[in-house]
């Protein structure tokens, strides 16, 4: 019994540690967080997509998938290229004011229709879903972080690599769920433009170098 709360403990810890850093999919939560808009389908598609790929990592795919590494590379191209993309238009938005009161005020709206996850018309829901599938997908460090090294992280645990893993999927759950839920109480904050442009200042910074990165190292 203390070894699988040890196991579990130490995949939580390791899971959480990958997770937490800055990253394209973090920024991208925490930005449907704080505008209220289709929360539960991205928290979901990040915790689900992470389970999957820890399951696969603590099953031994790394070692397959090592064995063709021209698919991480083009993985590393495409997801470049659309995170520099979506960069891009973070960066539009801080630079017309415009469409950032227009987006602020449909923050203030959907806190005001209902829980986090029911507002935003069902083309900016399908927006944001096929939006976090790709930032999920097209990230070649999520592949790196989940398959493979907390894959031979949990090669070490033996008869407990699977009790590793689900502390690791658990850990996933509970950070994108604190992430997108709890951005809700930055909204006050954001209530002002220029409050949101300092947001998608970051945001863009974030996925531009990201994305250069991912390019280059291709």
């Amino acid at each position: 019994m203390n070894s699988a709360l040890t196991a579990t403990a130490a995949g939580f810890g390791t899971g959480l540690s990958l997770i937490v850093a800055i990253g394209a999919q973090n920024a991208f939560v925490l930005r449907q967080g704080v505008r209220r808009d289709a929360v539960l389908a991205v928290v979901g598609i990040c915790a689900l997509s992470d389970a999957v790929l820890i399951a696969l990592g603590v099953g031994g795919v790394g070692a397959v998938v090592v064995a063709w590494p021209s698919v991480l590379t083009a993985v590393a191209l495409i997801g470049g290229v659309f995170l520099i993309g979506y960069g891009c238009l973070a960066a539009r938005r801080v630079l017309r004011p415009a469409e950032l009161g227009m987006e602020a005020e449909g923050a203030g709206a959907a806190g005001a229709a209902g829980p986090a996850g029911t507002a935003g018309a069902p083309g900016s829901r399908r927006r944001a879903v096929l939006t976090c599938l790709a930032m999920t997908w097209l990230n070649p460090h999520v592949y790196l972080d989940t398959v493979f090294l907390l894959g031979s992280i949990a090669a070490d645990r033996g008869p407990w690599r699977w009790t590793f893993g689900l502390g690791a999927v658990t850990a996933s759950l509970v950070w994108f769920a604190a992430l997108g839920f709890g951005a809700r109480l930055l909204g006050p904050l954001l209530a002002r433009p220029s409050a949101w442009r300092v947001l998608d200042a970051l945001i863009a910074a974030t996925m531009i170098v990201l994305g250069v990165t991912l390019i280059a190292g291709a």
